[in-house]
């Protein structure tokens, strides 16, 4: 934990700086990850964005044909600094300024990328990160806010921290306060970005609560009502998002900075990949959410005044992420990952539309030859799930019930279409054969894949980190098989 002493002078200078109040009209925009096993043409993204009059994108990254795609777009951008970087940014003033001249100045030039934030890290002070990043945060934000003036962008583009919800506790939203050893540096933080203007960005996932507790109410979690308010003085809280909300605001008030503005950077609901993420649920979530927020509603704290901003999770499903977390992971998308909207959700501009100019591979599918011995097929089923994903395959999957040879099937197309329908790929030892008959059983999608975005930024390389996620999740395949 970095200590107030390292920085007498800027925090006695910062800690003058009374609270900010900042209101403006919400807005609703996306995350935009790119851990998918099939992406589409950055271009395509940005004018996925433009149809839906998505005017407000969050990056964990600043890959940069992302970033050249939304160029000249208007949309406004948060780009990321992951947390393996605050070290050396900490470190180095000549580090923060080679970042901010690569993946920042050159992209902020007439007809360039609107770059609003930087995010100086995402989540750094997760519980289950132990406090390893957590003394680089503040010194890594001084470097860079000292490049970014060096640059002439300081007065264009904020610094901000994406906190997890975990970062705050209490039973109940008045009582709320920061976890006690995070105390110090949360202080240091948000006077830092109270005095540049920044806002506070945390993450909120009531889908995470629901399912983390069996005693958690489900009508709780969503925004339709509930018989289970929770009542906090004259207060009285008929939904989690707003019970989360306030906790974080009480934490601030205790700090001295109860006004300053919230932009929440994640919330939303998956579709697959448990017993509660299903598309009807994502729907009402999703759609109750943006309502609640765009209907200027607020919360019992902040009455009338809703968040700064709110970014779904996700705008599309990333087949390469963990799932340690859990199947659910990779099915947070409103959109699949071929850009075709998964259920009807009006983001305050009308329903979602669905990506245009889609070049998808050959309408072919491979599956499990029906005339083969398949005693031998538990090792090809293994391989194929350790590269393609079938996490919707297990318990509460929208493809659980499709029986043993549907599984095997499903897991045979998913390695061919990451393949990208390499004729080798539907071999398995005879075991595989292609078929022009789409697959599909009711719910369950056996996907056909896209076209390579190009040469250099799309597939998925199955690297050591991605290696030991894929071998974590093969002791539980063989109850597919039986």
């Amino acid at each position: 934990m970095a200590s107030c002493t390292l920085f007498p002078t800027i925090l006695a200078f910062l800690l003058c700086s009374s609270a900010v109040v900042v209101v403006v009209e919400s807005g609703i925009g996306v995350n935009w990850g790119t851990l998918s096993l099939h992406r589409l043409s950055p271009e395509t993204v940005v004018n996925l964005l433009k149809d839906n009059k998505i005017s407000k994108v969050k990056l964990f990254d600043t890959d940069p044909y992302s970033l050249k795609a939304l160029m000249g777009s208007g949309i406004e951008v948060m780009v990321g600094i992951p947390n393996d970087m605050l070290s050396a940014l900490s470190s180095s003033s000549a580090a923060s300024d080679l970042w901010v001249s690569q993946n920042v100045s050159r992209y902020m030039v007439k007809g360039g990328v609107n770059i609003k934030y930087v995010a100086v890290g995402n989540e750094p002070f997760l519980t289950s990160y132990s406090g390893q990043y957590q003394s680089y945060v503040v010194p890594a934000m001084m470097n860079i806010q000292q490049s970014l003036a060096k640059a002439n962008l300081a007065g264009m583009i904020k610094l901000v921290v994406p906190c997890n919800a975990d970062a705050y506790e209490s039973s109940l939203p008045s009582q709320g306060a920061f976890r006690p050893e995070l105390t110090q540096i949360m202080t240091q933080l948000v006077t830092f970005l109270n005095s540049n203007g920044s806002p506070f960005i945390v993450n909120i996932y009531p889908f995470l609560s629901l399912i983390g507790s069996s005693d958690f109410p489900q009508d709780y979690a969503f925004f339709g009502g509930t018989t289970h308010s929770v009542m906090d003085g004259p207060n009285v809280y008929s939904n989690a998002f707003d019970g989360n909300f306030d906790t974080l605001v009480a934490a601030l008030g205790k700090l001295g900075f109860g006004q300053m503005p919230i932009v929440v950077g994640e919330v939303g609901w998956p579709t697959d990949g448990a017993l509660s993420a299903n598309l009807s649920a994502a729907k009402a979530f999703n759609q109750g959410l943006v309502n609640h927020v765009l209907g200027n509603k607020g919360t019992p704290l902040r009455p009338g005044v809703p968040p700064m901003d709110v970014y779904l999770f996700s705008l599309f499903d990333e087949g390469a992420k963990s799932v340690l977390p859990g199947n659910f992971e990779r099915h947070w998308g409103i959109f699949s990952f071929d850009g075709q909207a998964k259920y009807s959700l009006n983001l305050g501009n009308g329903l979602l539309k669905n990506a245009k100019d889609v070049q998808y591979l050959p309408s072919r599918w491979c599956v499990v030859n029906p005339s083969q011995d398949l005693s031998g097929v538990t090792d090809h089923f293994k391989i194929a799930c350790s590269y393609a994903d079938c996490t919707t395959l297990n318990y509460g999957g929208s493809c659980n019930g499709i029986g043993a040879k549907g599984n095997i099937s499903y897991a045979f197309n998913s390695y061919y279409q990451f393949r990208k329908q390499n004729p080798q790929s539907c071999e398995f030892d005879g075991l595989g054969m292609v078929t022009f008959l789409d697959p599909s059983v009711g719910d369950c999608r056996f996907l056909v894949g896209v076209e390579d975005a190009s040469a250099n930024s799309s597939g998925f390389s199955l690297g050591s980190g991605e290696t030991i996620f894929a071998l974590v999740i093969l002791w539980g395949l063989n109850i597919f098989l039986m």
